[in-house]
């Protein structure tokens, strides 16, 4: 006991720095699916991940991250498994602003899609990042 009361500083420390390496873990939302662009872009390169656009028809043709297929939320659940045919892919899914993702990642995990993730920001973020956009 009297190692603890002698060096309560070093154990002060030694919560302190852990709690601030799990806080990004905490503050991203452990486990919620969502990703920055800069791991999207990764998940893209390494693992061949497919990026579906869940905007309106009309929002796509604007701008889209290049690549990406498009189907709208209201139409997912019928239509995502003729886009993406293998479950075992991961799935990134993207809207204007991340809003409408979040929700298309449980309807993706429901059909199967285990590996969906939500673009964090949606395209906001993509463009924030000079990444590459398309207009259709």
């Amino acid at each position: 006991m009297s190692f603890f009361v002698e060096n309560w500083t070093l154990i002060a420390v030694a919560v302190v720095s852990g709690g601030m390496l799990l806080w990004p873990v905490l503050r991203s939302g452990a486990g919620s699916g969502a990703l920055n662009p800069t791991d999207a872009v990764q998940l893209i390169n390494r693992e061949k991940a497919v990026v579906v656009d869940v905007c309106s028809p009309e929002e796509y043709a604007a701008g889209h991250v290049a690549g990406a297929k498009n189907v709208p939320l209201a139409d997912l659940e019928s239509r995502l498994p003729a886009v993406v045919k293998n479950k075992a892919l991961p799935v990134i899914l993207v809207c204007a602003s991340g809003v409408r993702s979040k929700r298309a990642v449980a309807v993706a995990r429901k059909l199967g899609y285990e590996k969906a993730q939500s673009l964090s920001g949606g395209l906001a973020a993509w463009r924030g990042a000079s990444l590459p956009v398309e207009k259709a």
